[in-house]
């Protein structure tokens, strides 16, 4: 009898390890409460409905769903078995996939950058690069959030989904080259904003596999939450009659097929519709649905239900700017890993190795390919699909020691320059004309220059020399021609002159573009939008400025932290009646 309860023992042993070593990400979680949206009832009724299942909007739902019926509908499809989304090796394939299918939608703001918006559940923690780091102790002042439910919600997320990176000899060249630069101190691997060198954490694990904000829809309860896929909402439904304000009380919605449903609110004074569509997504869909300005909204044939000039203004994306630098030896695969936090307001960071696109043998730069849309041989107005094309084709020619090598760049802090939104359509699937204004004021420019000059200090330290060609300049760098090893920036007679014009010529994006439903501007201090009632916006839309490094973690941590705070003040409200 014992013989056989031992190998009862090892079996499960086994079964446990088998398991444990496959992340959730390779495998998709019994979520019994997602489906279809084709499957919806064309009525229904919940407390909350939450519009947008992507970084805010997964954790809100976890959050809700533990008290009150919630129904989280998302355009897009599920992250789980996609491995374009689920491996670190094939990053940038989701972005490059133009499809209608693609989790990925690309758009281009009149400031003519090439940019991207999610379009699956789990958002943008789908398809970025994975750095995980807080926002600082100053931007949680000021945004009056509770500090310990900050932390509480940051370690709810963190439990799920951020790890501690393998640091390899590129991201250590990199760290070590940041000190030599004089950006100190070194802090040590942490989660936490602080000035000075650090290594951040990541949302991609020990095998290289990404986990996203749709693994925290593993905290719900199953029985208080509907995921519908696939159903674009077209129109927030309100109530003027006999209301001294419009009450908002459903949606319409429609699945993969063009049926229309709809779905209402209970009766209940404190259910609520929850936008968390994104920075392009939620201020679009106020505007769809008549809160907005007044003239742009009549201009489309929209009822205006509140003349609400600020939605759509306020828009801001971080600049990017980076110097692709060839190795004389090989380098590993690495994303955003180690970060250099500056006080002039620049934050340095690096990615390394050639990445694989679409799971071909085809050689790619990663995050700095053109086949994402992240050209920068060509000033922005100048990226035209035939020079997208060019790029790529030219990529395509090159030897595989044109890969060998990798990426330094620096995001600019902010920024201060912000533009506006405006619709183009009445269609919710259509992009919105956005327009960022980048480097419009001049400080955002003096930070790119002043981050470029730390990257070449970094290219030029001791602790990097093994990685740089002997007796290649930085004006070699920033000036290098098509030849291998080769650099794959515009050439400018003037470039080591003229950082500021290079800054100008090269910007990308690092996809942190926030705004259009700012907090005193659209929506209150709870998130409560201006003017109507029964109606939030929770995600990056509500931001001044980009939270930290890199916003994903804070994003998050709003998803559940509002949640948390909504159930909580319901619970004191039915106490006290």
């Amino acid at each position: 009898m014992g013989f056989v309860w031992w190998r009862l023992f090892v079996a499960a042993v086994v079964v446990i390890l088998f398991f444990h070593g496959f992340s959730s990400a390779e495998r998709a979680p019994n979520f019994t409460f997602m489906h279809s949206a084709t499957t919806a009832p064309d009525i229904s009724y919940y407390d909350y409905i939450i519009v947008g299942g992507g970084t805010a909007g997964c954790p809100l739902a976890a959050s809700l769903s533990q008290n009150y019926s919630v129904l989280l509908l998302e355009r897009g499809g599920s992250p789980y078995g996609n491995p374009n989304i689920t491996n670190l090796s094939t990053f940038g394939s989701a972005l490059s996939d133009l499809s209608p299918a693609s989790p990925s939608q690309r758009f281009i703001s009149e400031d003519g950058v090439i940019n991207a918006r999610a379009r699956v559940l789990g958002g943008g923690s789908c398809l970025n690069a994975g750095f995980y780091t807080r926002a600082p102790p100053d931007y949680i002042r000021e945004a009056a959030w509770d500090g310990r439910l900050v932390n509480e919600s940051y370690q709810w997320v963190e439990h799920l989904v951020a790890f501690r990176p393998p640091i390899q000899a590129w991201q250590s060249a990199v760290r070590n080259g940041l000190m030599e630069a004089g950006v100190m101190p070194y802090n040590g691997f942490t989660y936490d904003h602080i000035y000075g060198t650090k290594v951040g954490g990541t949302i991609f694990d020990l095998e290289g596999h990404r986990h996203t904000a749709a693994d925290l829809l593993e905290y719900a309860n199953p029985t208080g939450l509907t995921v519908l896929l696939h159903a674009a909402v077209h129109k927030i439904l309100f109530r003027t009659k006999g209301k001294s304000r419009p009450l908002a009380h459903g949606v319409t919605f429609r699945d993969s097929s063009g049926t229309k449903h709809r779905a209402y609110l209970k009766n209940g004074s404190k259910n609520e519709i929850i936008i968390s569509s994104g920075a392009l997504g939620s201020p679009q869909l106020l505007m769809l649905s008549g809160v907005g300005p007044a003239e742009q909204l009549k201009a489309h044939n929209i009822t205006v239900v509140v003349d609400q000039p600020m939605v759509g203004q306020g828009m801001s994306d971080n600049p990017m700017n980076a110097i692709f630098v060839p190795s004389p030896i090989p380098v590993e695969v690495s994303l955003i890993q180690v970060v250099g936090i500056t006080h002039f307001g620049s934050y340095i960071e690096a990615a390394s190795g050639e990445n694989f696109a679409g799971g071909s043998t085809t050689k790619d730069f990663g995050m700095f390919s053109p086949k994402i849309g992240q050209l920068s041989t060509v000033p922005p107005k100048q990226r035209t699909p035939e020079a997208l094309a060019e790029a790529v084709r030219y990529m395509d020619s090159l030897e595989d020691a044109a890969f060998k090598g990798g990426f330094i760049l620096e995001k600019v802090m902010g920024p201060i320059s912000t533009g506006h939104m405006e619709l183009r359509t009445r269609n919710p699937n259509d992009n919105p004309a956005v327009t960022f204004n980048y480097f419009k004021e001049p400080q955002d420019l003096e930070r790119c220059v002043q981050g470029i000059e730390t990257i070449e200090k970094i290219i030029e330290s001791k602790a990097f020399s093994k990685f740089r060609y002997e007796g290649m300049s930085i004006a070699a760098l920033l000036n290098a021609t098509a030849s291998s090893p080769v650099n794959l920036l515009p050439k400018h007679a003037n470039a080591s002159r003229s950082l500021d014009q290079f800054c100008k010529d090269t910007v990308m994006t690092i996809w942190h573009y926030h705004g259009g439903c700012q907090v005193g501007r659209v929506v209150d201090h709870d998130y409560k939008v201006l003017g109507v009632d029964a109606l939030r916006v929770i995600d990056g839309s509500t931001f001044n400025y980009s939270p930290g490094t890199n916003p994903q973690a804070t994003v998050m941590m709003l998803g559940r932290y509002m949640g948390k705070t909504i159930l909580d003040e319901r619970l004191a409200s039915d106490v006290s009646n």
